[in-house]
């Protein structure tokens, strides 16, 4: 797909400062309650940047976090050893294929599609809790264990989902995972962030080779993803994750409507 050349590296000064915020804002909620893409991927669509390498972009600057929160429940994924050497293979394929169909989209179309996309993701989010209390009802009753086989295809579908467009990933894993798996919700959500990490390093990698990466943005949103995760890990036990998940999911709903108006305006 040909390059936008203008805005590759086009954010400077203010622009920077702006979208490092934003950056940060996004590693903090993700660490509270997830959905921190809704944040940083708007704010670089409204500096100007395409919606094809804002979304690039974004991808390759939360990669790190994603490590960040796989390595914090590492603990949680012993005695998952099978599940990990099942899932995680599907999920760099999936993550990959998203990848490839994102760059293989033309940038009019995915612009048409990026409402949509923010408004699912930002839905997904605002039933995060009633799935998590599904997957408790579900952990509690004791019946016969699906096969774990059954989890493959779920999980690749849902990485081909994160690889085109990462909000929301870490949601719908989880629901995929709930749907296959018997398991309480702290392994369930370990599992789900070590194939949320894999589908968009995968993605974030396969990226690097494409020319739709706005490097010196991606740089500074990384570090300001990084210190906005470490600090939302530190005030975790102070904020009301519900209360701010709904706020995320408020700012998701009102940036999609934003979108559909500056769609249809045209």
């Amino acid at each position: 797909m040909a390059a936008a050349p203008q805005a590759v590296g086009l954010l400077q000064g203010l622009d920077l400062v702006w979208v490092a915020l934003a950056a940060a804002a996004a590693g903090l909620i993700n660490a509270l309650a997830g959905g921190g893409s809704l944040i940083s991927f708007p704010a670089l669509t409204a500096l100007g940047l395409p919606a094809v390498m804002a979304n690039v972009t974004n991808t390759v600057a939360l990669a790190p976090g994603y490590l960040g929160a796989t390595l914090a429940q590492r603990r949680d994924l012993r005695g998952q050893r099978r599940r990990l050497w099942l899932l995680l293979p599907a999920a760099a394929v999936g993550g990959l294929v998203g990848g490839v169909l994102l760059l293989n989209t033309a940038e009019r179309v995915f612009a048409v599609l990026v409402p949509f996309l923010i408004l699912l993701a930002s839905l997904l989010l605002a039933a995060q809790e009633r799935l998590r209390a599904w997957v408790l009802r579900r952990a509690a009753h004791h019946g016969r264990h699906p096969s774990e086989l059954w989890s493959i295809g779920p999980v690749a579908l849902a990485a081909v989902y994160g690889g085109y467009f990462g909000g929301g990933l870490s949601v719908i894993v989880l629901a995929v995972l709930a749907l296959s798996l018997d398991d309480d919700l702290t392994r369930l959500n370990a599992l789900k962030q070590a194939v949320a990490f894999v589908t968009n390093l995968t993605a974030a990698v396969f990226f690097l080779f494409s020319d739709q990466v706005a490097w010196r943005t991606a740089v500074v949103m990384a570090l300001a993803a990084l210190v906005g995760g470490a600090l939302g890990g530190k005030v975790a036990g102070r904020v009301n994750p519900q209360v701010l998940r709904s706020l995320v999911v408020g700012v998701g709903i009102a940036v999609a409507l934003a979108y559909f108006v500056r769609l249809f305006a045209f």
